[in-house]
């Protein structure tokens, strides 16, 4: 067999010298750490090992990787997978893919993973029901332990029963709740998935197990790393199930956790704080910031916050929590920016266009579309074109995959002719928004022009925000700065955008973005 060279965490695609080149990953990489740009196609600054688990060739435990140099190229995407978020990279001068090695030895030596299970002892009696769980508590649920010298050996025991506890009472199973649990030290470490145990004698099993790790108390740290990495579809969280993240915090934290409060918001998870033991009036010059649990939960209306006395005698504590856990509801933060909008494009076809900066408004386009999450029940995209006629290109429920959408949108003509821009958004407010108008999301219409309309833009533009759609204006070249403000939404000057070239429609993509999740925020308050 061949001989592979052993590697370490960071070792990255450009500090290899081969074409082709077998490695050897050490086991339990710090995941957190890794830096990978790209899926499949990886661009060489990424870490190997990183994107060897990224790719699922092996798996934090370690083992063989066959790596295989590659020209460089543009457009890295960013995709979670195993536990890793890869990140977008413009363009990079090489790459590398991964593969499994033919060396079936060391691939094994990768693969162990512990199968453990709790001895069944007496059968259930209605074993059906037992395994489907409690289907009136839909959740997804990280337990955020403390595992800190704050706590100490003994109370992280308490700690442990207390979890077991809460995870008994949810009524854990394959349509019920599911759960996983993090500890959250000097580094935070997920002890096991949603997907790993469906059923609550094995979580209880698991939760046992667990080893007490010690440090401090990062706890923003811990909650950002879950927030970003645990949810993630590979991980078993499930499509519309609300998900939650419940921080245990004994004392308080050692770093900030504002930062990993506004973090989650924006990932859709709701955080609940459970402080044991607050900090007494001597510690208080020790805690960073003394409002840390309003800053981090997901509302600060008191339902987020939940405080015990100490680590003793707390099983009357178990069910007020498993009730709010359940309170499908009141879970505000469920809902976010990237999968609770319907974002309709409004596009200039007009002849002052041209064919190939018509190409680049399309890019624009789907470089926004991208950031969001299209689904059934998530975000949705509408395209309509106009000259002095319209032509919707596809409704909001015509894709419900972004795959589709791109696609859709690469498949655009371009129609040519003149500009009447009050007609088209008086066509799609009835058209494309109005069977919607009842629906979750909130609605969002992006106007692109490049020049002066042939009719009144202002009306039209007020009656669509009448209509509760929020309109942002996009000018390129000609397009007057007065019709770009009367078609915004207020405040006029964050929805109104304006680019001499056509290629400076790239810059705005962000701006965008951040405008429509404002917005969306600012509606929830």
């Amino acid at each position: 067999s061949l001989v592979s060279t052993a590697i370490t965490c960071f070792t990255r695609g450009l500090d290899l010298r081969k074409e082709t080149e077998d490695v050897l990953c050490p086991a339990n990489c710090p995941l957190w750490q890794f830096h990978v740009f790209g899926d499949g196609v990886y661009a060489s600054l990424s870490s190997i090992c990183g994107a060897a688990i990224h790719r699922g060739v092996i798996t934090n435990a370690g083992g063989a990787v066959r790596v295989q140099t590659l020209p460089g190229q543009e457009n890295y995407p960013a995709v979670n997978a195993n536990g890793i978020q890869s990140q977008v990279l413009a363009r990079w001068a090489s790459s590398f893919s991964v593969t499994r090695t033919r060396n079936t030895a060391l691939e094994a030596a990768g693969r162990s993973v512990s199968t453990a299970r709790p001895s069944t002892g007496k059968r259930p009696k209605k074993p059906l029901d037992k395994k489907a769980g409690n289907k009136d508590c839909k959740a997804d649920i990280a337990f955020l332990i403390d595992g800190s010298y704050n706590i100490g050996q003994r109370r992280f025991n308490l700690q442990k029963n207390f979890v077991g506890k809460v995870a008994v009472m949810l009524g854990i199973g394959t349509e019920g709740p599911h759960v996983g649990v993090v500890q959250a030290s000097e580094h935070p470490k997920i002890e096991f998935y949603l997907k790993n145990f469906t059923a609550a004698k094995e979580v209880l099993f698991a939760i046992k197990e667990l080893g007490f790790r010690g440090g401090n108390s990062n706890t923003g740290k811990a909650l950002k790393h879950t927030a970003q990495k645990f949810f993630s579809l590979e991980n078993g969280a499930r499509k519309g199930i609300p998900k939650i993240v419940v921080v245990f915090l004994d004392g308080w934290p050692s770093d900030d956790i504002e930062e990993a409060g506004i973090v989650a918001r924006e990932f859709g998870v709701n955080v609940f704080i459970v402080s044991v033991a607050k900090p007494t009036t001597e510690e208080l010059g020790m805690v960073q910031d003394i409002g840390f649990v309003d800053k981090a939960v997901c509302r600060n209306n008191g339902f987020f916050s939940y405080q015990m006395p100490t680590w003793f005698g707390t099983t009357k504590y178990v069910k007020p929590l498993v009730q709010k856990l359940c309170s499908h509801e009141q879970m505000l933060c469920s809902k976010t920016c990237y999968n609770s909008v319907n974002i309709g494009f409004l596009i200039d076809g007009s002849s002052s266009v041209g064919d190939s900066n018509f190409r680049l408004v399309l890019e624009f386009i789907s470089n926004v579309a991208k950031a969001f999450e299209i689904s059934d029940i998530g975000s949705k995209i509408a395209a309509v074109q106009f000259t002095y006629d319209q032509r919707t290109e596809f409704s909001f429920t015509d894709y419900t995959t972004k795959e589709k959408v791109l696609s859709a949108l690469r498949n655009i003509r371009y129609m040519s002719g003149g500009t009447a821009t009050g007609d088209a958004i008086s066509f799609t407010t009835r058209n494309v928004f109005g069977p919607m108008k009842d629906g979750p999301n909130k609605n969002f219409l992006v106007v692109l022009t490049d020049g002066q309309s042939y009719d009144d833009v202002r009306g039209p533009a007020a009656a669509a925000q009448k209509a509760g759609i929020t309109v942002f204006s996009v000018g390129v070249a000609w397009a007057p700065l007065d019709d770009l403000k009367d078609m915004a939404s207020e405040p006029r000057e964050s929805h109104t955008f304006f680019t001499r070239e056509f290629t400076g429609l790239e810059q705005m993509v962000p701006d965008i973005i951040r405008g429509i999740c404002k917005d969306f925020l600012d509606s929830k308050q």
